[in-house]
């Protein structure tokens, strides 16, 4: 792989858009920060590329470093890409329940192996664990929300977003939008907002957005302690996380963040709305942000936004996507459109399946 001077920062700053369409559909400014754009697909190219800089950085010998990960998904590839884009080598290893798609998606992205074992995450991490990390002295853990430096690699997206919003005259945001798997974008977020507070909005309000099903965050304030869910049931498997990270539940609760669950067929329909609307295609783990843009949604979780309020939506991108898994949700949720109202200044309204393109 060759010596390292000083490596490349595995990430990039990504564009901060406002969206007609959604902020007609939400009745407020809805500003959308691309992190679908990054280099692996996702936000994580941020918080585990932080982690392998550090890595690299730290270590007596870069040379030796060789990157261990078990993620099958977003996590995965964005510690194959960031590997090869710092001139490691990254290996997966992943359950035998793993997709054919994301199995080529990381031999394509760099991987050096993708190793295949266990029945579920558990086992394919134990293997990692147990086996592969034992007998290498160069190897790295990389896990996929649950550190400090990830933490920190996600919370530069704060101060990009308020550097690009003062870029188009604007200050502040009155609300940020995310969703939750682990907690790890979480904890980025409002680390960095913690940092913020000095030049934007005191009161600017967190949404943490998960799934019914994949709502370990939820589940763990109601109950005021961190709990495990028996299993994940959301078709967002993104978010399948069945525990929240300590620091996400402590920070969500010094921060009041307000925590959002929404249904499978919602966050599905998030998915073809974004895709009718800005033509960006993103799996049900991102789905959910955008769903609350539509039919009143927002308005209800926060009656206090007016037409001037600038909220931001983390659109947090996922490789689990493909037009032939979008169509099937609209055949499989469609039916969610039948009790929402028809707005015909969002473009989503007349293509949805309810919608004036599909009537009779």
């Amino acid at each position: 792989m060759g010596s390292i001077p000083f490596p490349s920062t595995p990430w990039i700053e990504t564009p901060l858009i406002e969206s007609s369409a959604l902020s007609k559909a939400a009745g407020c400014r809805i500003f959308l920060k691309l992190e679908n754009l990054q280099p692996s697909g996702s936000f994580k190219s941020r918080g585990i590329g932080a982690l392998l800089l550090h890595s690299i950085i730290n270590h007596c010998d870069p040379d030796v470093v060789h990157f261990y990960c078990s993620s099958g998904g977003n996590a995965g590839l964005a510690c194959v890409t960031a590997a090869r884009t710092l001139n490691r080598p990254a290996t997966v290893v992943v359950p035998l329940t793993t997709k054919p798609f994301m199995i080529a998606k990381l031999k394509d992205a760099g991987a050096y192996d993708v190793i295949q074992v266990g029945e579920n995450w558990k086992e394919a991490d134990t293997y990692l664990r147990d086996t592969l990390l034992k007998n290498n002295e160069g190897g790295v853990y990389v896990p996929p929300f649950d550190h400090p430096e990830v933490w920190e690699g996600h919370s530069t997206l704060v101060p990009e977003i308020a550097r690009q919003l003062r870029d188009q005259g604007e200050v502040g945001a009155d609300a940020v939008i995310c969703s939750v798997g682990g907690g790890g974008l979480l904890c980025g977020v409002l680390l960095g907002l913690e940092r913020q507070y000095r030049d934007w909005n005191r009161d600017c309000k967190v949404l943490a957005l998960e799934t019914a099903g994949a709502d370990c965050l939820n589940k763990s304030l109601q109950q005021g302690q961190v709990v495990t869910l028996p299993s994940i049931t959301s078709i967002a498997t993104s978010l399948g996380a069945t525990r929240i990270a300590q620091k996400a539940f402590d920070l969500a609760q010094e921060h009041g963040i307000k925590s959002v669950v929404l249904s499978d067929a919602e966050a599905a329909m998030g998915c073809w709305r974004f895709a009718d609307d800005e033509r960006i295609l993103v799996e049900p783990a991102c789905g959910v942000n955008v769903a609350v843009c539509y039919d009143g949604r927002l308005k209800k979780l926060l009656p206090e936004l007016t037409p001037e309020s600038k909220v931001i939506i983390v659109v947090c991108g996922g490789s689990n996507i493909t037009l032939e898994t979008l169509m099937a949700y609209r055949k499989d949720y469609g039916w969610i459109e039948k009790s929402m109202t028809k707005d015909t200044e969002v473009p989503s309204t007349l293509s949805a399946p309810n919608g004036a393109l599909h009537d009779d």
